[in-house]
Protein backbone atom coordinates (compact mmCIF):
# COMPACT_ATOMS: atom_id res chain seq x y z
CA UNK A 1 0.00 0.00 0.00
CA UNK A 2 1.22 3.50 -0.84
CA UNK A 3 0.81 5.87 2.11
CA UNK A 4 1.82 8.91 0.06
CA UNK A 5 1.17 9.46 -3.64
CA UNK A 6 2.34 12.57 -5.47
CA UNK A 7 1.31 13.04 -9.11
CA UNK A 8 2.67 15.70 -11.47
CA UNK A 9 3.15 18.18 -8.64
CA UNK A 10 4.05 21.71 -9.68
CA UNK A 11 4.66 24.72 -7.47
CA UNK A 12 5.26 28.18 -8.90
CA UNK A 13 5.98 31.34 -6.94
CA UNK A 14 5.46 34.88 -8.18
CA UNK A 15 6.52 37.91 -6.18
CA UNK A 16 3.99 40.71 -5.71
CA UNK A 17 6.20 43.37 -7.27
CA UNK A 18 7.47 41.32 -10.20
CA UNK A 19 6.11 39.39 -13.16
CA UNK A 20 8.92 36.86 -12.86
CA UNK A 21 7.78 33.37 -11.88
CA UNK A 22 9.93 30.81 -10.10
CA UNK A 23 9.20 27.12 -10.64
CA UNK A 24 10.12 25.35 -7.40
CA UNK A 25 8.61 21.99 -8.41
CA UNK A 26 8.27 20.93 -12.05
CA UNK A 27 5.94 17.95 -12.28
CA UNK A 28 7.18 15.78 -9.41
CA UNK A 29 5.71 12.27 -9.06
CA UNK A 30 6.57 9.69 -6.40
CA UNK A 31 5.03 7.13 -4.05
CA UNK A 32 6.04 6.11 -0.54
CA UNK A 33 5.14 2.60 0.56
CA UNK A 34 3.98 1.43 3.95
CA UNK A 35 6.83 0.78 6.37
CA UNK A 36 9.68 2.13 4.25
CA UNK A 37 12.27 4.84 4.79
CA UNK A 38 12.33 6.99 1.68
CA UNK A 39 15.15 9.48 1.17
CA UNK A 40 14.61 12.75 -0.68
CA UNK A 41 18.06 14.01 -1.65
CA UNK A 42 19.10 17.18 -3.40
CA UNK A 43 21.31 20.26 -3.18
CA UNK A 44 20.15 23.43 -1.45
CA UNK A 45 17.32 25.07 -3.38
CA UNK A 46 16.42 21.87 -5.23
CA UNK A 47 12.80 21.86 -3.99
CA UNK A 48 12.94 19.48 -1.01
CA UNK A 49 11.44 21.82 1.58
CA UNK A 50 8.80 23.08 -0.87
CA UNK A 51 7.75 19.47 -1.45
CA UNK A 52 7.50 18.78 2.28
CA UNK A 53 5.55 22.00 2.86
CA UNK A 54 3.09 20.97 0.15
CA UNK A 55 2.59 17.53 1.69
CA UNK A 56 1.96 19.09 5.10
CA UNK A 57 -0.54 21.67 3.69
CA UNK A 58 1.71 24.67 4.46
CA UNK A 59 1.84 25.30 0.70
CA UNK A 60 -0.88 24.77 -1.91
CA UNK A 61 0.17 23.10 -5.15
CA UNK A 62 -0.05 25.12 -8.34
CA UNK A 63 -0.89 21.93 -10.23
CA UNK A 64 -0.96 18.22 -9.49
CA UNK A 65 -2.15 16.04 -6.65
CA UNK A 66 -0.89 14.94 -3.24
CA UNK A 67 -2.67 12.04 -1.53
CA UNK A 68 -2.01 10.88 2.04
CA UNK A 69 -3.58 7.51 2.87
CA UNK A 70 -5.90 7.94 -0.10
CA UNK A 71 -7.13 11.47 0.67
CA UNK A 72 -6.20 14.77 -0.94
CA UNK A 73 -4.14 17.10 1.25
CA UNK A 74 -5.92 20.04 -0.41
CA UNK A 75 -9.49 18.81 0.01
CA UNK A 76 -9.05 17.19 3.44
CA UNK A 77 -6.16 18.97 5.22
CA UNK A 78 -7.30 18.01 8.74
CA UNK A 79 -7.16 14.31 7.84
CA UNK A 80 -3.61 14.86 6.57
CA UNK A 81 -2.51 16.64 9.75
CA UNK A 82 -3.78 13.78 11.90
CA UNK A 83 -1.99 11.15 9.85
CA UNK A 84 1.44 12.74 9.57
CA UNK A 85 4.13 14.01 11.91
CA UNK A 86 6.64 16.62 10.77
CA UNK A 87 10.08 17.63 11.99
CA UNK A 88 11.06 20.85 10.24
CA UNK A 89 14.59 22.21 9.92
CA UNK A 90 13.90 25.18 12.17
CA UNK A 91 14.64 24.46 15.83
CA UNK A 92 11.73 24.84 18.26
CA UNK A 93 11.66 28.21 20.03
CA UNK A 94 8.81 28.28 22.59
CA UNK A 95 11.27 29.19 25.33
CA UNK A 96 9.07 29.65 28.42
CA UNK A 97 7.31 26.27 28.34
CA UNK A 98 8.73 22.99 29.61
CA UNK A 99 9.23 19.88 27.49
CA UNK A 100 6.29 18.15 29.17
CA UNK A 101 4.02 21.17 28.74
CA UNK A 102 4.78 21.41 25.04
CA UNK A 103 3.99 17.74 24.49
CA UNK A 104 0.72 18.08 26.41
CA UNK A 105 -0.22 21.15 24.35
CA UNK A 106 0.59 19.26 21.16
CA UNK A 107 -1.55 16.31 22.30
CA UNK A 108 -4.43 18.71 22.90
CA UNK A 109 -4.05 20.08 19.38
CA UNK A 110 -4.96 16.60 18.14
CA UNK A 111 -7.81 16.25 20.64
CA UNK A 112 -5.93 13.77 22.85
CA UNK A 113 -6.72 14.52 26.50
CA UNK A 114 -4.96 11.77 28.44
CA UNK A 115 -1.71 11.14 26.60
CA UNK A 116 0.78 10.79 29.46
CA UNK A 117 1.65 7.19 28.61
CA UNK A 118 2.64 8.16 25.07
CA UNK A 119 4.53 11.22 26.30
CA UNK A 120 6.46 9.13 28.84
CA UNK A 121 7.33 6.60 26.14
CA UNK A 122 8.70 9.29 23.81
CA UNK A 123 10.65 11.02 26.58
CA UNK A 124 12.28 7.72 27.51
CA UNK A 125 13.09 6.75 23.91
CA UNK A 126 14.61 10.15 23.18
CA UNK A 127 16.53 10.38 26.49
CA UNK A 128 14.53 13.39 27.64
CA UNK A 129 12.96 11.98 30.82
CA UNK A 130 15.45 13.68 33.21
CA UNK A 131 14.81 16.99 31.44
CA UNK A 132 11.02 16.90 31.18
CA UNK A 133 10.51 19.94 33.44
CA UNK A 134 13.18 22.07 31.79
CA UNK A 135 12.12 25.13 29.82
CA UNK A 136 13.00 25.11 26.14
CA UNK A 137 15.36 28.06 26.62
CA UNK A 138 17.43 25.84 28.95
CA UNK A 139 17.90 23.09 26.37
CA UNK A 140 20.91 22.40 24.19
CA UNK A 141 20.51 22.26 20.42
CA UNK A 142 20.49 18.46 20.50
CA UNK A 143 17.75 18.36 23.16
CA UNK A 144 15.65 20.79 21.13
CA UNK A 145 16.02 18.53 18.10
CA UNK A 146 14.87 15.51 20.15
CA UNK A 147 11.93 17.51 21.49
CA UNK A 148 10.88 18.33 17.93
CA UNK A 149 10.84 14.62 17.11
CA UNK A 150 8.80 13.83 20.24
CA UNK A 151 6.36 16.60 19.32
CA UNK A 152 5.97 15.17 15.81
CA UNK A 153 5.21 11.70 17.20
CA UNK A 154 2.94 12.58 20.12
CA UNK A 155 -0.23 11.61 18.20
CA UNK A 156 1.21 8.31 16.87
CA UNK A 157 1.27 9.22 13.16
CA UNK A 158 1.79 6.56 10.51
CA UNK A 159 3.79 8.86 8.22
CA UNK A 160 6.75 10.83 9.57
CA UNK A 161 8.45 13.61 7.59
CA UNK A 162 11.99 14.40 8.74
CA UNK A 163 13.51 17.51 7.15
CA UNK A 164 17.24 17.47 8.01
CA UNK A 165 16.58 16.00 11.50
CA UNK A 166 20.26 15.58 12.41
CA UNK A 167 21.55 18.92 11.13
CA UNK A 168 23.97 20.39 13.65
CA UNK A 169 23.90 17.49 16.14
CA UNK A 170 26.86 15.44 17.32
CA UNK A 171 27.68 11.94 16.10
CA UNK A 172 26.44 10.17 19.25
CA UNK A 173 23.03 11.86 19.11
CA UNK A 174 22.78 11.23 15.38
CA UNK A 175 23.33 7.51 15.89
CA UNK A 176 20.76 7.31 18.70
CA UNK A 177 18.18 9.15 16.58
CA UNK A 178 18.67 6.79 13.67
CA UNK A 179 18.34 3.80 15.96
CA UNK A 180 14.97 5.19 17.07
CA UNK A 181 13.96 5.85 13.45
CA UNK A 182 14.64 2.19 12.61
CA UNK A 183 12.46 1.16 15.55
CA UNK A 184 9.67 3.37 14.18
CA UNK A 185 10.03 1.71 10.80
CA UNK A 186 9.81 -1.73 12.42
CA UNK A 187 6.56 -0.65 14.10
CA UNK A 188 5.03 0.20 10.71
CA UNK A 189 5.70 3.93 10.45
CA UNK A 190 6.63 5.18 6.97
CA UNK A 191 9.33 7.85 6.89
CA UNK A 192 10.23 10.53 4.36
CA UNK A 193 13.72 11.80 5.09
CA UNK A 194 15.73 14.69 3.71
CA UNK A 195 19.38 14.79 4.70
CA UNK A 196 22.73 16.14 3.51
CA UNK A 197 24.45 13.21 5.23
CA UNK A 198 24.46 10.86 2.24
CA UNK A 199 26.21 8.09 4.16
CA UNK A 200 23.14 7.99 6.43
CA UNK A 201 20.79 7.84 3.47
CA UNK A 202 22.82 4.99 1.99
CA UNK A 203 22.55 2.97 5.22
CA UNK A 204 18.98 3.77 6.23
CA UNK A 205 16.84 4.30 3.15
CA UNK A 206 15.00 1.56 1.31
CA UNK A 207 14.67 3.87 -1.69
CA UNK A 208 15.80 7.37 -2.58
CA UNK A 209 14.74 10.07 -5.00
CA UNK A 210 17.21 12.66 -6.18
CA UNK A 211 15.73 16.09 -6.89
CA UNK A 212 17.52 18.90 -8.69
CA UNK A 213 16.15 22.26 -9.82
CA UNK A 214 12.60 21.14 -9.11
CA UNK A 215 12.82 17.90 -11.10
CA UNK A 216 13.08 14.33 -9.82
CA UNK A 217 15.98 12.91 -11.78
CA UNK A 218 16.18 9.42 -10.26
CA UNK A 219 14.24 7.11 -7.97
CA UNK A 220 15.48 3.72 -6.85
CA UNK A 221 17.29 1.72 -4.20
CA UNK A 222 20.55 3.29 -2.98
CA UNK A 223 22.53 0.34 -4.33
CA UNK A 224 20.95 0.77 -7.78
CA UNK A 225 21.90 4.46 -7.85
CA UNK A 226 25.45 3.63 -6.73
CA UNK A 227 25.92 0.91 -9.35
CA UNK A 228 24.67 3.14 -12.15
CA UNK A 229 26.49 6.36 -11.32
CA UNK A 230 29.56 5.62 -9.17
CA UNK A 231 32.84 3.76 -9.52
CA UNK A 232 34.63 0.94 -7.77
CA UNK A 233 38.36 1.37 -7.09
CA UNK A 234 40.75 -1.56 -6.67
CA UNK A 235 44.28 -1.06 -5.34
CA UNK A 236 46.48 -4.13 -5.74
CA UNK A 237 50.03 -5.42 -5.78
CA UNK A 238 51.14 -8.45 -7.80
CA UNK A 239 53.82 -11.04 -7.09
CA UNK A 240 56.10 -9.30 -9.61
CA UNK A 241 56.06 -6.17 -7.42
CA UNK A 242 53.85 -4.11 -9.71
CA UNK A 243 51.10 -1.95 -8.23
CA UNK A 244 47.83 -1.17 -10.00
CA UNK A 245 44.90 1.16 -9.40
CA UNK A 246 41.84 -0.03 -11.30
CA UNK A 247 38.74 2.15 -11.60
CA UNK A 248 35.54 0.81 -13.11
CA UNK A 249 31.76 0.76 -12.77
CA UNK A 250 30.49 -0.05 -9.28
CA UNK A 251 28.10 -2.53 -10.89
CA UNK A 252 30.92 -4.77 -12.13
CA UNK A 253 32.26 -7.67 -10.10
CA UNK A 254 35.90 -7.74 -9.02
CA UNK A 255 36.43 -10.87 -11.11
CA UNK A 256 35.24 -9.14 -14.28
CA UNK A 257 37.38 -6.06 -13.65
CA UNK A 258 40.52 -8.17 -13.10
CA UNK A 259 39.77 -10.25 -16.18
CA UNK A 260 39.47 -7.13 -18.35
CA UNK A 261 42.90 -6.00 -17.13
CA UNK A 262 44.42 -9.48 -17.63
CA UNK A 263 45.28 -9.89 -13.96
CA UNK A 264 44.96 -13.29 -12.27
CA UNK A 265 43.88 -13.68 -8.65
CA UNK A 266 46.82 -16.05 -8.15
CA UNK A 267 49.26 -13.21 -8.96
CA UNK A 268 47.82 -10.83 -6.34
CA UNK A 269 49.71 -10.51 -3.04
CA UNK A 270 47.76 -7.52 -1.66
CA UNK A 271 44.40 -6.01 -2.58
CA UNK A 272 42.21 -3.21 -1.23
CA UNK A 273 38.75 -2.47 -2.57
CA UNK A 274 36.94 0.85 -2.32
CA UNK A 275 33.27 0.33 -3.15
CA UNK A 276 31.20 2.99 -4.88
CA UNK A 277 29.31 5.38 -2.61
CA UNK A 278 26.03 7.23 -2.84
CA UNK A 279 27.80 10.57 -2.37
CA UNK A 280 29.81 10.05 -5.56
CA UNK A 281 26.70 9.05 -7.52
CA UNK A 282 24.74 12.01 -6.15
CA UNK A 283 27.48 14.49 -7.06
CA UNK A 284 27.65 13.19 -10.62
CA UNK A 285 23.88 13.31 -11.07
CA UNK A 286 23.25 16.84 -9.83
CA UNK A 287 26.13 18.14 -11.95
CA UNK A 288 25.00 16.51 -15.20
Amino acid sequence: MDVLIIKDLKKTYQSKDSLVKTEALKGVSLEIRAGEIFGLLGPNGAGKTTLINTITTLEKPTEGEVMVFGKSVVHDPMFTKKKIGVVHQEVINTGFFSIEEILKFQSGYYGIKNNLERINYLLEKLSLTPHRQKKVKQLSGGMKRRLMIAKALVHSPKLLLLDEPTAGVDVELRESLWKFVLELKASGVSILLTTHYLEEAEKLCDRVSIINKGNLIYTGKPREVIEKYSTKKIYLKTSSGQTHTLVDSAAKSIQDILKEHHISFSDIVDIQIEEGRLEEAFTKMVNL
